[in-house]
């Protein structure tokens, strides 16, 4: 009994290289630094009606970035106009104050 023929496809021919930068690249997001004239009215407009405040819902909704998102927060929950849920050192989340605080 002789040896069979190898196939040449098994044999260590040359294939072609596989190329890994065939994902996807985010775009880099081009968010507020400091607060235009619009976007403030809207920040005591509609944020004190949002069920959920965080800083992320306000980078995503208003365009700001993560700084001045938390700065827009304290503000708001010096004035009044939310109250805070949850309060943890990386993530705090606050609700709008509503008038049913005697729980």
């Amino acid at each position: 009994m002789g040896k069979q023929a190898v196939p040449s496809s098994s044999s260590g021919g040359k294939k072609a290289k596989k190329k890994w930068s065939a994902k996807k690249v985010k775009d880099k997001a081009n968010n507020m630094v400091v607060l235009d004239k619009p976007t403030y009215e809207r920040l005591f407009k509609e944020v004190p009606t949002y069920k959920l405040i965080t800083q992320s819902v306000l980078v995503d909704r208003l365009r700001l970035n993560g700084s001045l998102a938390r700065i827009a927060i304290r503000e708001l929950e010096s004035q009044g106009l939310i109250k805070p849920l949850v309060q943890h050192h990386r993530q705090v989340i606050y609700t709008r104050a509503t008038g049913d605080e005697k729980k």
